[in-house]
Order: structure tokens, then sequence, then C-alpha cells
């Protein structure tokens, strides 16, 4: 029909041909409001196109900021020194537009006439699509966040300090759980939920979980506790109950340890928080008791000696510190000499070259004034009675 029109327009002009113009132009206008206020599907044809006008134009909107803007801050952010403008344009650069995309369709059928079930189901694909962004750029700041506490908790010489790096894990574990039941509960009061009788059945839910999942929860506060309150650290030589060895890695649920014998042993997180440990690695100085046993023949003169000795062979050896040496007992068959000294190392390797030293000195000065080590002994003393005339003769009154 406007194409007739319009054709019409295009024929040769007659004497009364600015009238016939003027005609066509406005049957032509009329025809064209007609059309753009026919109704299809409960909304008329300009309603359409407005609604397609602000959805193509949103859309290009986002995919000009997706790419375009975010190219030029990733040039930008390159020549600053800070992070924050990366984390922004890492954030940019992750945005899913078909998962914006329901929310620019709502936004574009604002102006239209829905029925409340489509209104309805819109709105709840573009809250859906929304929050699943939402919660995809929480992990990013997420991680921004645990890479900058890393950044500032390194070991002396300038590495990652290990047990933080193992706790990577659980920690960004334990956030996404906290950000994500935010974004669903907001989400849900948007959807015009209401959220305190969800969190009322949420906290009755939560107390049957917790009891039936009370060890695993128990390992994963453990967890927590050994990250922050750090009994032990990754590499440190702990000692638990029979068992020991030197921590590999600190998870959510267990904690490895690689023993002397070579296996790994597996604890839950709960029994290395709920029994008593020892952890060596932190032992600033080792206390180191020992006796040396002599003769009950050796003179006093040389009983006055061996204090000397010992103490010479301590002090000849670096990192260390003598404490006491005294003749401490009478024993079974031997003279006892007690020695309390200090290692100043943690390092056992270290710890038995120092003591292996001071043995031989020991060992090459006693050999040196013939002073003897005592060993299990037993002296047997054998009764002669006199005899006369071949009889034994009993003095015994």
């Amino acid at each position: 029909m406007i194409s007739a029109l319009l054709s019409q327009t295009t024929a040769p002009a007659t004497a009364g041909g600015s009238d016939n113009a003027s005609t066509l132009a406005d049957q032509a206008a009329a025809a064209v409001t007609g059309t753009l206020d026919q109704v299809v599907l409960g909304n008329t044809i300009t309603a359409w196109i407005r609604f397609a006008a602000i959805l193509i134009t949103s859309y290009l909107l986002a995919w000009v900021v997706r790419t375009v803007i975010a190219a030029r801050l990733k040039k930008w952010a390159s020549r600053t020194t800070t992070q924050l403008d990366d984390l922004l344009v890492t954030i940019v650069d992750d945005i899913r537009i078909w998962l914006i995309a329901p929310a620019l369709v709502y936004f574009a059928s604002r102006g239209m006439v829905l029925t409340d079930q489509a209104e309805r189901a819109i709105y709840l694909v573009a809250m859906f699509g929304v929050a699943v962004q939402l919660i995809m750029s929480s992990r990013l700041l997420i991680d921004f966040g645990l890479g900058a506490l890393l950044a500032r908790n390194k070991l002396p010489d300038g590495a990652p300090d290990p047990t933080l790096t193992s706790s990577l894990g659980v920690l960004r574990v334990i956030a996404m759980l906290v950000i994500g039941s935010i974004v669903v509960l907001l989400a849900l009061d948007n959807l015009g939920v209401e959220i305190k009788p969800l969190l009322a059945g949420l906290g009755i839910g939560g107390i049957a979980v917790a009891l039936a999942l009370q060890n695993l929860l128990g390992d994963l506060f453990g967890s927590l506790s050994i990250l922050l309150d750090k009994p032990f650290v990754v590499g440190d030589f702990i000692v638990v109950g029979n068992e020991k060895g030197t921590v590999e890695r600190i998870g959510i649920k267990t904690t490895r340890v690689r023993a002397l014998s070579g296996e790994q042993l597996v604890f839950s997180n709960s029994d290395l928080l709920n029994g008593r440990l020892h952890n060596f690695k932190r032992m600033q100085e080792r206390r180191i008791v020992f006796t040396i046993s002599v003769t009950y023949e050796t003179p006093q003169e040389k009983l006055r000696d061996i204090n000397d000795i010992i103490k010479q062979a301590i002090a000849d050896q670096q990192l260390t510190r003598l404490d006491r040496c005294h003749l401490k007992a009478f024993g079974a068959y031997s003279l006892d000499f007690e020695v309390v000294y200090f290692v100043l190392s943690a390092e056992f390797g270290q710890y038995m070259n120092i003591q292996q030293a001071i043995n031989f000195a020991i060992i090459a000065e006693f050999a040196k004034r013939k002073i003897d080590f005592a060993y299990p002994t037993a002296v047997e003393y054998q009764r002669i009675e006199p005899q006369y005339m071949g009889k034994i003769v009993d003095h015994r009154p």
C-alpha cells in the first residue's frame, strides 16, 4: 500500500499536480502512521522499533566498552606502576557480553507492554546473568587480594611464604562462598523473595548440616587456625605423638608431612590442633645433656682434670656454650660426670657434627692422660680359708 502511494507520487505532474502531491503525501504519512500503530504481540510496531534501537545501541555500547576502551585502558595501565588499574582492565576484559545481554533486553523492554509472566521471566534471566557476572568478577578481586597478601608476606630471602601459598586455596574457597552467598541473597531479594524466613530456614538447616559435617568443618576451621595462628608452617620439622617429619603442604582438610624414612604422613587438621605438637624448626638453640663414666680406680688428681678436659673440648667447637660439668654420681661400676651444653643452631646435622668432634677430643685427651672409661664390670672376691693338717680351721666363735 505504501509503495503504491509512493509510486504515484513519481508520476508526471499535471495542472493540479501540486495539490495531488500534497494529498498523496498526506495519504502516505497516514498509511505509515497507521502501519506503525499496528499492534503486534501486544505492542505497536513503533514500540518494537524503539526496543530494537535501544537494544542494539546498548549492545554496541557494551561491545565498545568491552573491546575498544579495554584496549586503551590496557595500554594506559602498562605505563603505570600501580596494580589497581591493571585490576580494572582485567575486570573489564573479563566481562561476558552474553551474560549481561539479558539485562540489556530487560532495559530495552521497559517501554514495552508485557504480560506479568513475560516481564518476570526476562527479569529473572537478567538477574541470573548479572549475578553470574558479579561472581566471576569477584573471583578476580579475590585473586588480586590474595596476590597482594602473598606479596606482603615473604621470607627473608624474598621467596613467597610457602604456608600462605599452600593455604591460598582455602582462602579462595571461603571468600568465594561468602561473596557468592551475598550475591545470591541480593538477587533473591530483588526478585521479591523474603530473605528473613529464608535465613531462618538456612539457620536451622545449617545446624543440621553442621552436625552432619562436623568433622569436615572441624578440619576446615582447623586449617584457618593453622593459617592464622601458625603453630607450624611449610618446611617445619614437627613431632606428633610417635610420628615425625617435615611439613610439605597444609590443605583444607589435611596436612601432609614427609617422614624421615621417606613416606608421606597425612594428618587431619583438627587432630594436629587437638594434640601436643613439637616444632623443632623454631628451636633457637639445642640443649645437650650427656654422661661420661670413668673407673673407680682413676686417681683423684685426674678426676679433677676431667672437668677441664671436657670444658676445653666444648670450647674448641664453634656455636657452642657450656652450661655445666660436674661429677654427678657414684654409679654401680663407675664415677659419672654429667655435662650440659648448648648448640647455638637448630640443625640436627650440625649438632651431630659438633658432638662427634667433642667425643673425639675427649677420647684423645683421656688416652694421653691414661684415664680409662668405665664399662659394666663385676668384681669377684674369693675367700680362702686357712687349713691345718689338711683340715679347715674354723676361727668363728
